[in-house]
């Protein structure tokens, strides 16, 4: 008897704060993702540093050995030089790209790369003004983007998911739900046909050092906006339209990054993730609302109506692809 009532005791204590409980497995699942990863990263990635440092330190003690007249100290000292240099994208390799980190294009590019978070990290601004003058730059553009983004996203949506979704769901009778689905694995593949796996042949046959799986990586490092900088286009030896080549993949950024909004915002109104999602929402308190609502004695008949169509149109917006027409208004549109 005391189990049992401990036992719906407890099922009901989690019940109650099931929002909670599922708010901290998701806390502890995204640290474990975090450790996971870490030790994947350390265990695959840390015995080729330590062969390259094996492989360093023997290239430097013979170049030591075969010039005695240079110290090991001058030698670091021209390598620091060297290194410093090489993080402002400067290089002194004879066989280096020599066109300029700053001329129209290259600039065109950074700017894009900065407003779109990307940051590649491989040119900076070198002068005290190019610094202060790139946070204020951010500090505005950055939030422009992201309005800008929204707003096109916003448009591109309607006619790229919503209106197909409603097209089959009402000409064809197929469950809306499941048209939703099918149509965002649809649009996914089609995403990543066009801005990851043909851009990849594309870049792996105009830069030379680069194969398919490292075309590929620079896509999607670019695409999801981690811009981790080890690969960029358009900075090989003799690039031929340089010019145009860096032009051609400041659009390709700026298209593909939109394509990966549309399509993660589609993936977003599936009914399916909206329900996992609320799973770790802290939940309104229905009966405080209700008390403050009642207590405003000069509530009208004309604000409670207003309000109830505001609640109706909150739970229709909560439904995926759901619009405020009628289906014979929406069938005689899509029959225009």
């Amino acid at each position: 008897m005391l189990q049992s009532l401990a036992g719906s005791s407890c099922v009901r204590l989690v019940e109650q704060h099931r929002s909670a409980w599922c708010f901290a497995l998701l806390v502890l699942g995204y640290l474990l993702y975090l450790v996971f990863g870490a030790v994947v990263f350390s265990s695959v990635e840390l015995p080729y540093e330590d062969l390259l440092r094996q492989e360093l330190g023997k290239l430097k003690q013979r170049f030591l050995e075969e010039h005695a007249c240079l110290s090991e100290q001058q030698l670091e000292q021209f390598l620091l030089r060297v290194l410093e240099a090489s993080n402002y994208g400067v290089s002194v390799l004879s066989n280096a790209s020599g066109n300029w980190n700053w001329d129209f294009t290259s600039s065109l590019f950074f700017a894009s790369t900065v407003l779109s978070t990307t940051g590649y990290g491989h040119t900076v601004p070198l002068s005290d003004g190019g610094k202060a003058f790139c946070i204020i730059y951010s500090v505005i553009g950055i939030p422009f983007t992201l309005l800008f983004l929204t707003a096109v996203v916003q448009r591109i949506i309607v006619y790229v998911t919503r209106r197909p979704v409603l097209y089959f769901h009402i000409r064809w009778g197929f469950s809306k739900q499941i048209v939703a689905i099918i149509h965002a694995i649809v649009l996914g593949f089609i995403t990543v046909s066009c801005f990851f796996l043909i851009p990849a042949a594309i870049f792996s046959v105009l830069e030379d050092d680069w194969n398919f799986l490292e075309s590929f990586y620079f896509c999607f490092i670019s695409l999801s906006t981690i811009g981790l900088g080890d690969y960029v286009p358009g900075e090989g030896y003799n690039q031929k339209f340089r010019e145009l080549y860096k032009i051609g993949i400041t659009c390709y950024l700026l298209l593909g990054l939109i394509a990966m909004l549309v399509v993660l915002e589609t993936f977003c109104e599936l009914h399916e993730l909206k329900k996992f999602r609320k799973l770790f929402y802290v939940k309104k308190d229905k009966e405080e609302d209700q008390v403050n609502i009642m207590e405003h004695d000069q509530l009208s008949f004309s604000s409670i109506s207003d309000q109830a169509a505001s609640m109706k149109d909150d739970q229709k917006a909560d439904e995926p692809f759901v619009t405020s027409q009628s289906p014979t208004s929406n069938d005689s549109s899509l029959n225009n």
